[in-house]
């Protein structure tokens, strides 16, 4: 039996690993093993999937930005195609995950094609874009949603849907010590970690090293305790990272920004996990540093144009994840214009140091830790495997 599974972000990719592993569990003995091809990473290639399109191809952000690698992304969506068509077995399923703009392509052409359509990780049509549930209803035959509030958003519409959980909520905790960690990234254990995540595509990270790294030499003019981490996501090239922070400190015409407390380092989790605090590009690592109670604020930057568009279309009023899922503002959100190193620095002083909004916070992170990982549930990862057989 073969799979399609697609999986165009980093978060995506982990995700597609682990039910690549899941599926494979509840192979019988006297199946014939299954088989995986597809769209994804690092992760899914060591679970055995064929890769047939790199996920990193299709590490783009912005609806102004995506326009400059459109001939790419299509070229690779071709690529897909053709593999499909020339398996000699055709996929029994096609599961895609999040990154709608790509996965709802391979939706209409897989249903096309007699292939039955799983998506995991739903696209989050409850904040803007509510019209394309039209999509859903017309190729997609199941959606395994992974926070609790989008089940009834998808009932709704007559979608049939199931909440199967966050798989991050699942993860246990990084079992590597702090100073085994220090000691693989060049660290001082003895310093005052803060990690600071500027993304995992590259677009991101140019949007937003900079405002970060200026952060870093604000805090570290003002107490030489502090060290800086830079979690490299595994969709990006570490040698890419360092030579962008290098061009970053040679640009900044702040005589303060100096690199050397600025390490790019493996293992968000970890950095998160051994962090006093934290500043999070919005997206999956914004769950991520929740789960690990991880005191944050919250960045991003888009294209003016890109910002000017979504500020009319999104519906939601918070973009972080962890105040969506608490009903309310509990971390700071910085986006554009107010993404700034001082205001960063002005956010991010009061959860380092001991105090009521350290304590707040971290009250806070336990709720929506407490709403991800409910009682008795099963994995996530689990539920969503056991799903994905029953349909077929």
């Amino acid at each position: 039996m073969k799979f399609l599974i697609s999986a165009g972000e980093a978060s995506s990719d982990l995700y597609g690993a682990q039910l690549i592993v899941a599926l494979r569990r509840r192979a019988r003995k006297d199946d014939e093993p299954l088989e995986f091809m597809g769209v994804g990473g690092e992760c899914m290639r060591a679970a055995g999937c064929d890769t047939v399109v790199d996920s990193r191809h299709l590490a783009v952000v912005g609806m102004t930005e995506i326009v400059g690698h459109l001939p790419k992304i299509y070229s690779e969506f071709r690529k897909l195609l053709r593999a499909v068509d020339e398996s000699k077995t055709k996929p029994a399923v096609t599961v895609v995950i999040d990154s709608p703009a790509f996965n709802f392509r391979v939706a209409r052409e897989m249903h096309a094609r007699g292939i039955p359509v799983i998506y995991f990780v739903a696209p989050q049509l409850w904040a803007w874009r509510e019209h394309r549930v039209k999509r859903i209803q017309r190729w997609i035959k199941k959606v395994l949603c992974i926070f609790p509030f989008e089940e009834a958003f998808y009932r709704k519409y007559g979608v049939d849907v199931e909440y199967v959980g966050h798989p991050l909520a699942d993860m246990p905790k990084p079992e590597i010590s702090r100073a085994q960690y220090a000691q693989e990234n060049g660290l001082d254990p003895a310093r005052t970690w803060i990690a600071l995540l500027p993304g995992s595509r590259r677009k991101e990270v140019k949007a937003h090293l900079s405002g970060m790294m200026e952060a870093a030499a604000l805090l570290q003019s003002q107490s030489a305790k502090y060290q800086f981490l830079f979690p490299v996501a595994t969709s990006l090239d570490m040698g890419w990272f360092r030579s962008m922070m290098a061009q970053t400190e040679s640009a900044s015409r702040n005589p303060k920004l100096m690199t050397a407390s600025m390490i790019p380092v493996s293992n968000a989790a970890a950095a998160l996990l051994h962090s006093r605090a934290a500043t999070v590009t919005s997206g999956t690592a914004t769950v991520e540093a929740a789960l690990m109670g991880t005191p944050f604020v919250v960045v991003y930057r888009l294209s003016p144009l890109t910002f000017f568009a979504a500020k009319r279309l999104v519906k939601v009023p918070h973009v972080a994840m962890p105040n969506l899922i608490a009903g309310r503002q509990i971390v700071p959100e910085l986006l554009q214009e107010e993404f700034t190193a001082e205001n960063v620095v002005k956010h991010l002083q009061p959860l380092i140091d001991d105090g009521e909004p350290r304590r707040q916070m971290l009250a806070n992170l336990a709720g929506v830790q407490a709403a991800l990982r409910r009682k008795g549930q099963r994995p996530a990862i689990e539920r969503a495997a056991d799903a994905i057989m029953r349909s077929i």
